[in-house]
C-alpha cells in the first residue's frame, strides 16, 4: 500500500517535463518512455524517481532486475527494520539520548518548564543547529546564531509549537573542512546486525555544495563512494540531478583518492552501535569526523537506496544476501 501512495501522490507534471528533456537528450521517443515508465512501475515496482535516478530508460531487462525498486525496498525494511521499533531512531532527541556514547554532543528539547535550561544552552553555544524532532532529508535543519535571536522567549515558544530541538554544532575535522567547510560532511554507513555479528554492507560520503549548511543529497549536496578497506574516496561525486564532479566546485579538492581521517575508528564505532538493537537489523548511520574523532549524527532505520544505487549501481544482491541471512538465523532459532 505504501508503494502505491508514492505513485498516486507523484508530481506527474514535473516528471513528464523531465521525461521530455531525457527524450531529447537521449534521442528517444517520448511516448515510448511514458509507456516504459508504466511498465517499470507495474512490472518491477519502481517509482517515478527510480526511473530517472537509475537511468532505467537505458537499462535492459537483466540490468533492471539488479536494482532495488521502491516496492522491494519497502518489503525489505518490513523484515529487517520493523516499524514497531522505529521510535528510537525516528525521534531524533530520543536517538541522541539513547546513543549518547556515540553522538557525543549537547542538545536540548524546549518544553514547558525548562526555559532556564534553554537559556543556559544558548549561553554555552553561540552557534547551534535547530532541527525538527522527526524530519527527513535535512528538511528544516538550520544553523542558528544566538546573536540573531531578538526575542529568546518567543524563539523558545515557537520551538515548542513546531517540535524543534537545539543541538550543539559539530566542529569538523580540519581535513574534512578542506573538502567543504560550509557543511558537516558525513559518511553514510549501512550496517547489518547478522545474529549478533555486525558488518558494514555499504558506505559513501555526502558533501555539501558549499552554499547550503547541510550535506544532504536532497539539499543539492553530492555523494561519492568510499573504499571500505582504506577510507579513500573512489571516483567522481554525483548530485541528485546526476551531475558528476571530479573535484568540489568551490574548494577544487579532487574527490578520487581523498583520505577520510579517523576512518578505522569510525568503522569500529558503527559496528559497535549496530549491536545496540536486535530488532532493527539494518541501519544507515550518518557519521561525521569531528575535531576529536568520529561521532554519529543520526541513525536511519530505513536508509534509502537512491544514493546507494546512483553511486554503486544495482544492489539487489546486497538485499538478497541480508534476507538470506535473516531467514537462516530464524531457522536456527526455531
Amino acid at each position: 500500500m505504501a508503494f502505491y501512495s508514492y505513485i498516486f501522490s507523484a508530481n506527474y507534471k514535473r516528471y513528464l517535463n523531465n521525461l521530455k528533456k531525457i527524450a531529447k537528450k537521449e534521442n528517444k521517443n517520448y511516448l515510448k518512455l511514458i509507456l516504459d515508465t508504466g511498465y517499470c512501475v507495474f512490472r518491477y515496482g519502481f517509482c517515478l524517481s527510480d526511473y530517472l535516478n537509475y537511468k532505467l530508460y537505458n537499462k535492459n531487462k537483466k540490468e533492471r532486475k539488479e536494482y532495488v525498486s521502491t516496492k522491494t525496498e519497502n518489503k525489505f525494511y518490513e523484515t529487517v527494520s520493523p516499524s514497531a521499533y522505529k521510535k528510537r531512531y525516528t525521534v531524533k532527541p530520543d536517538f541522541l539520548a539513547d546513543f549518547k556514547e556515540y553522538t557525543k554532543r549537547d542538545f536540548i528539547v524546549p518544553k514547558e518548564g525548562n526555559y532556564d535550561e534553554f537559556l543556559k544552552f544558548l549561553d554555552k553555544h553561540d552557534v547551534f543547529m535547530s532541527k525538527p524532532y522527526d524530519g527527513l532529508g535535512g528538511a528544516d535543519v538550520k544553523k542558528e546564531y544566538v546573536k540573531d535571536i531578538k526575542d529568546k522567549k518567543e524563539y523558545f515558544e515557537n520551538a515548542i509549537k513546531n517540535r524543534i530541538f537545539l543541538e550543539e554544532l559539530v566542529k569538523q575535522h580540519p581535513d574534512m573542512n578542506k573538502l567543504c567547510s560550509k557543511s558537516v560532511n558525513t559518511m553514510r554507513i549501512m550496517t547489518f546486525n547478522d545474529n549478533g555479528k555486525s558488518r558494514i554492507i555499504w558506505m559513501g560520503l555526502r558533501v555539501g555544495n558549499g552554499i547550503n549548511s547541510i550535506d544532504n543529497f536532497h539539499a543539492q549536496g553530492m555523494a561519492v563512494n568510499i573504499d571500505i578497506n582504506t577510507g579513500k574516496l573512489i571516483g567522481n561525486a554525483i548530485d541528485k540531478d546526476l551531475n558528476e564532479f571530479t573535484q568540489h566546485p568551490l574548494t577544487h579538492i579532487k574527490f578520487d583518492g581523498f583520505q577520510i581521517p579517523c576512518f578505522e575508528e569510525a568503522k569500529k564505532m558503527v559496528l559497535k552501535a549496530s549491536l545496540e538493537s536486535d530488532k532493527i537489523l539494518v541501519v544507515g548511520w550518518d557519521v561525521a569526523i569531528s575535531e576529536n574523532g568520529p561521532i554519529i549524527i543520526e541513525g536511519n532505520r530505513r536508509p534509502g537506496f537512491d544514493i546507494v544505487q546512483v553511486l554503486s549501481g544495482g544492489k539487489i544482491d546486497m538485499v538478497n544476501d541480508v534476507l538470506d541471512c535473516v531467514k537462516i538465523n530464524k531457522e536456527h532459532q526455531s
